[in-house]
């Protein structure tokens, strides 16, 4: 077994966690970890959860988009179910725990850009698709996909090598994707016990977002807006000054950094 080779026992070996990967499903290659996880938490698997694949082949950004996940990156989704009420800190938690491992594992420093995406020196080195199950007023499930660039080689990946990055490329050597890993499940765990214990991340969330105070163009379905990203509500959502002055707030979207 090589230093980078990933599986349920060496991923849980050492994991000081008390319940998020503590159970692992394991692929060497998988569509999409998201429609796996989906499926368990439908037959019950237990909170925390974790599908890991060595490479996604059809894997999911946000608004059904693709998202590359060859050898070199971490693919995996988590299980969750909390209360309804706790839905829009998901994000927030799922980013920050990037970033907290990020600087944890490769002493690097990265930013968020609204709504769902893991920035270094610009260049983006994560993606995250969260997928929940409501009804009423219950949550049956929520699953969280991350898809990180650990050692992923941008020069074998012309389309996506002027916008996309990874640790290795940023440090210049490989970084054994298992302690990467074992950082973000407990990073997870943490900010997770956080917000169950009525706790807030809102704050830190905000002040790492570099979308704030920039003009961008933003997409909320069918409908673009321009403006100044001003601030975000503790729900998550934008809040946009256009250039007539009017504030609106965008729940969900897409935004894009004006130059």
């Amino acid at each position: 077994m090589t230093e980078d080779t990933l599986s349920p026992a060496s991923i849980t070996n050492g994991l000081e966690t008390r319940f998020i990967g503590q159970n692992i499903i394991y692929y060497q290659s998988v569509t999409s970890t998201n429609d796996i996880a989906k499926l368990e938490a439908q037959r019950g698997a237990t909170e925390g959860t974790i599908i890991i694949a060595d490479e996604q082949t059809a894997g999911k950004g946000r608004i059904k988009r693709v998202w590359l996940s060859p050898k070199g990156t971490i693919a995996l989704s988590a299980i969750f179910y909390p209360h309804i009420t706790l839905l829009p800190s998901l994000i927030m938690m799922a980013s920050l725990a990037v970033v907290h491992t990020i600087t944890a594992t490769a002493n690097l420093t990265a930013q968020i850009k609204w709504p769902n995406d893991v920035l270094i020196n610009g260049k983006k080195v994560c993606g995250i698709l969260i997928e929940s199950d409501v009804k009423g007023s219950n949550t049956n499930y929520a699953v969280i996909g991350i898809g990180l660039n650990v050692n992923l080689k941008l020069a074998d990946l012309p389309e996506i090598a002027l916008t996309a990055t990874s640790l290795s490329q940023e440090m210049g050597k490989v970084i054994p994707r298992i302690y990467v890993v074992q950082r973000l499940l407990a990073e997870l765990e943490r900010l997770y016990l956080i917000l169950q214990s009525g706790g807030s991340i809102y704050e830190e969330w905000r002040d790492r977002l570099v979308t704030l105070g920039k003009e961008v163009k933003a997409t909320a379905g069918d409908v673009k807006y321009e403006g100044t990203a001003e601030s975000v509500d503790p729900d998550g959502s934008l809040l946009l000054r256009q250039p007539g002055g009017k504030l609106i707030k965008i729940i969900a979207g897409d935004v894009t950094l004006r130059e």
